[in-house]
């Protein structure tokens, strides 16, 4: 009988544990720390002489590293959860920060301290706070698969985004004012016009850059007046709108006749190239296919911005130009974030707060009249959605 601790391999810094016991032999990994293995040893050589330790208990499965189970939890639970965009964000994530760290950590080895310091230093090596809150959920989400699979009790992730530095979570927000967008339509048009129905569609329908690029022709009614907006494009997939959720979008009268003249258009062109068939997309490239974004960026929206002498904005930004110039307008506030699609109406008054008609100055003087203010209300109405008035009020700029 017998119990030794001994390091291995030797330099290495980790200490087991070796027991041999009535011609059985078992060994079990205790780390780093020295001073526990000699601990534990002592209680195990007392558990031995009181026939209190058994060497061959129930046999338990192994358990994984987290690099082993990473790739289980994407072909399963992500697979059939997550849109491919968001698998390629978990695989970006995790090869570039979270498994050169835990990678070759069994699930069981993982501590709350641990966490606490990958986080920590991950925010000392310059990553915004962001994406370290992105490493750790996708991080929790792994080890919550583990403990819903029985391989670890606790998740040693939760509640440690304490640890993180907090990040005003407002989006940025650049528009352009009304001057300046039709300096861009009318620059667009003269030198880029191919693409100016797509930008075009962006200022009047404010939608994001990647459903404009997925949207095709059966998408629009004109009889309606409206776009019907059902994919989304990201890193070149096309998936669902962001939300899940089908939209639909209303096209003012000038949107309606650029897009029926950009039909006409699409057809010869695909004559004079010899396209055995028209484009799949509403909005193509020089040869016919999807429109690549990080090209329309440099190439044509970027080009547009210097030739006309406008300050540089994101292409993003034309959507917040729609919203905040219909909302400076008086507009009714629910029809725009229903236009946008936006989860619910406080995430647009969130966002858009600051371009309300008064919200910049103090109104309290008014309280000083002798009768009401005259004002274009923005709040949401309560007259029929049927009646003249209130579907002129839906009509984008």
């Amino acid at each position: 009988m017998g119990v030794r601790v001994r390091e291995k391999p030797k330099g290495s810094g980790e200490w087991w544990i070796f027991i041999e016991h009535q011609t059985k032999r078992k060994s079990k990994k205790i780390g780093k720390n020295k001073k526990l293995a000699d601990e534990v040893a002592k209680k195990i050589e007392a558990k031995l002489i009181l026939a209190d330790f058994d060497l061959n208990p129930e046999e338990k499965p192994d358990v994984p590293t987290v690099k082993e189970y990473s790739e289980i939890f994407l072909e399963t639970y992500s697979r059939l959860h997550h849109k491919h965009t968001t698998i390629d964000s978990y695989n970006s994530i995790l090869d570039n920060h979270v498994l050169p760290v835990f990678g070759k950590m069994h699930l069981d080895e993982i501590t709350r301290k641990d966490i606490k310091d990958f986080v920590i230093k991950k925010q000392n090596d310059g990553l915004s706070p962001n994406t370290v809150r992105i490493c750790r959920a996708y991080l929790s989400s792994v080890l919550t698969q583990a403990v819903d699979d029985e391989l670890i009790p606790v998740n040693p992730a939760a509640s440690t985004g304490r640890y993180i530095k907090k990040q005003d979570g407002k989006e940025h927000v650049n528009p352009f004012t009304w001057k300046e967008k039709t300096i861009f339509e009318k620059t667009m048009q003269k030198h880029f016009p191919r693409y100016y129905p797509l930008f075009l569609c962006a200022l009047r329908a404010g939608l994001r850059e990647g459903e404009l690029i997925a949207l095709k022709t059966g998408d629009i009614d004109f009889n309606g007046g409206f776009i019907e907006v059902k994919r989304n494009c990201v890193r070149g997939r096309v998936t669902t709108p962001k939300n899940g959720k089908t939209r639909r979008v209303d096209i003012s009268d000038q949107l309606a006749a650029v897009l029926k003249a950009h039909l006409t258009n699409r057809k010869k062109e695909a004559l004079k190239k010899g396209w055995k068939k028209l484009p799949e997309w509403l909005f193509y490239n020089e040869e016919g296919g999807m429109i690549d974004v990080s090209n329309l960026r440099n190439r044509v929206f970027n080009k547009c911005l210097e030739k006309a002498k406008l300050r540089h904005i994101r292409i993003h930004d034309l959507r917040h130009t729609y919203a905040t110039l219909r909302i400076q307008a008086g507009h009714n506030i629910a029809d725009v974030s229903k236009q946008l699609g936006h989860h619910s109406i406080r995430i647009t008054v969130d966002t858009y707060y600051h371009w309300i008609p008064g919200a910049n100055s103090s109104e309290v003087n008014e309280l000083d009249l002798k009768s009401a203010p005259k004002r274009t209300l923005s709040a949401p109405s309560h007259e029929n959605p049927n009646e003249k008035g209130a579907a002129n009020s839906a009509n984008p700029l």
